[in-house]
């Protein structure tokens, strides 16, 4: 029996951004200051982490003013949606599930 290399993507695969994909995958838009909260990272590193999804086409920031505040958004794009459910459906494949 040949064991399979698992097939990770590079991008998603650090916990901060495997964190910052799996909470995106579950809403269609969430205020960086959540994300930063829930993740548990301070506002540079989110962005550093937030900037390289970016760069790969998987997250989407979106700035807007709310009352007179200007709030940051975050979403995951169709592509990095699709490669978060692959790099998910690994985990489950090496974890036997």
């Amino acid at each position: 029996m040949t064991a399979v290399a698992p097939v990770f993507d590079a991008v998603i695969h650090p916990p901060p951004r495997l964190q910052i994909c799996g909470l995106l995958a579950a809403v269609d838009i969430m205020e960086f200051a959540t994300v930063r909260d829930r993740v548990g990272v301070s506002d540079s590193v989110l962005s550093k982490h937030v900037r390289q999804l970016e760069e790969a086409g998987y997250v989407k920031v979106s700035k807007a003013t709310v009352a007179a505040r200007q709030r940051t958004s975050l979403s995951l794009t169709k592509e990095g949606r699709r490669a978060f459910d692959a790099h998910v459906a690994e985990l489950r494949r090496i974890a036997g599930l």
